[in-house]
């Protein structure tokens, strides 16, 4: 279990679409590790295989109040979102020193492999339903961002760039 680096933006990983996973196998159960090891040390509430330069689909998400609960997903895919929709203060490691209220659909139901190889379904609703879709947009080469309107996201990105 290692923490590893989380790639700046604009490195061309975090823009490019992750491969989806064939199998589960020890390669991916360690880049799992490394995901949830590099989660808990930011702080955060999830992790995508992009941002640390791992172009797989496997995200971590662990939103719960006693943390130690992370879900392990390979290929996540969001098969419908509620109607209703939550605000919530968005940030990555990949651009650090900034954020950006962004409006996510409140529940969002996902299928994904589990650890074990298993197909599941399942609901997440409230803050795990927003890292879900965060962490899906990494995989999917998006940041935050993306979800700004033009001139919102240039402003952020040039203050980023403005911290370094």
């Amino acid at each position: 279990m290692t923490v590893r680096t989380c790639i700046p933006w604009p490195d061309k990983r975090l823009r490019t679409p992750a491969e989806p996973v064939p199998e589960i196998t020890e390669q991916v159960r360690q880049v799992w590790d490394d995901l949830i090891d590099t989660m808990e040390a930011m702080p955060g509430v999830g992790m995508g295989a992009n941002q640390i330069g791992v172009l797989q689909r496997l995200v971590v998400v662990d939103a719960s109040d006693e943390r130690g609960q992370p879900v392990r997903m390979a290929n996540p895919e969001i098969l419908h979102v509620s109607v209703q929709l939550r605000d919530h203060e968005e940030a990555s490691p990949n651009l650090p020193g900034v954020s950006a209220k962004i409006s996510r659909p409140r529940a969002v139901t996902v299928q994904y492999m589990d650890d074990q190889g298993e197909i599941v379904v399942k609901d997440f609703v409230g803050l795990w339903a927003t890292s879900v879709q965060h962490q899906i947009d990494h995989i999917n080469g998006k940041m935050f961002f993306h979800h700004l309107s033009r001139t919102k996201r240039e402003m952020l990105i040039k203050k980023a760039g403005k911290l370094r």
